[in-house]
């Protein structure tokens, strides 16, 4: 794993089969619990990664709050982290992320882009456009993005 990331990463915390994870964003003023979810989809392999902050009241997760706690780069880059600790444990996952908003896809692309050269060491990176998944390239507005995990085969 060539995990080489250039943003400080939250503690985190994960159930046993790595499917939920969690960790306190810290901003100035307030502290918000943050949960990743990895849930199956209807094709076998291919899971959604669901991201966002507990509601403490409701106990229900909302994708469309603003933290503002300046920690953006390091809420993503706990996010991505995930994304290694998820497929070394399911290497065959195809792992779909998609914005609640239009201003957060800009967001996680930006953050795919800055990161490519690390991130493609160890995944494929795709997006998609239009319906279809493409190759992900930067400055290309997707709707959606899917990472699977690099397969290296060494001969003996």
């Amino acid at each position: 794993m060539h995990l080489n990331m250039r943003h400080e990463k939250y503690p985190l915390q994960s159930d046993s089969l790595f499917l939920v994870f969690e960790f306190t964003s810290a901003g100035p003023k307030v502290f918000v619990r943050k949960i990743i979810l990895y849930s199956p989809t209807e094709v076998r392999n291919f899971f959604n990664l669901g991201f966002g902050d507990m509601d403490l009241v409701s106990g229900e997760i909302s994708d469309r709050s603003i933290t503002n706690n300046g920690d953006s780069l390091q809420v993503l880059a706990t996010v991505a982290y995930t994304v290694y600790l998820f497929t070394a444990r399911y290497p065959n996952a195809c792992v779909i992320a998609r914005g609640s908003t239009p201003a957060r896809n800009r967001l996680y692309r930006m953050g795919l882009a800055n990161q490519l050269t690390e991130v493609g060491t160890d995944f494929e990176v795709f997006g998609r456009r239009n319906n279809r998944w493409q190759v992900f390239r930067k400055n290309v507005d997707y709707d959606a993005f899917m990472v699977r995990r690099k397969h290296i085969f060494v001969s003996s």
